[in-house]
């Protein structure tokens, strides 16, 4: 039988610079899965892990960088894993990094982009993530949640 879960978590990546929003884009190395695609952090949530920490640790683990600010996106995706059979419940984030640290990426990427929400939309391989940019747009663009910040900040 089909299972369901909360597995994975997503984590956009933020910064401000000056009054600009930008967000990374990691691209896939050649040696894994989806050669060559451009994504936002993705990973696996370890058992007995809640989706925000493992949330900040895959984005130390592929990018080195520490999250100032983590934000809960209020929002789930999923994704069918047919090779397990698992329907795959995604907790998105949002983490707001300093802008002047530097990206240190992990063996599943070969190269990053700062780019602005519009052109991470283009380059980004997977719908999903343009949806979440939307959000991203409409509820963190000013480099805060607003009037909704006690809701959706995490850390």
């Amino acid at each position: 039988m089909t299972s369901v879960r909360a597995s994975l978590v997503d984590v956009y990546v933020l910064r401000m610079m000056g009054a600009s929003l930008e967000c990374l884009a990691l691209r896939r190395a050649v040696s894994g899965r989806c050669p060559g695609s451009w994504e936002s952090v993705h990973g696996h949530i370890e058992p007995g892990e809640q989706p925000a920490a493992a949330a900040a640790r895959e984005l130390q683990e592929e990018t080195g960088l520490m999250p100032l600010r983590l934000y809960n996106l209020s929002r789930v995706e999923l994704f069918y894993q047919h090779r397990t059979d698992e329907v795959a419940l995604v907790p998105v984030f949002a983490a707001f990094v300093d802008p002047n640290a530097g990206v240190r990426l992990g063996p599943e990427h070969d190269g990053f982009e700062w780019l602005t929400p519009a052109a991470a939309r283009l380059r980004f391989a997977w719908p999903r993530e343009g949806r979440a940019l939307d959000d991203i747009e409409t509820l963190l663009g000013s480099g805060t949640g607003g009037s909704v910040e006690d809701v959706l900040r995490v850390c």
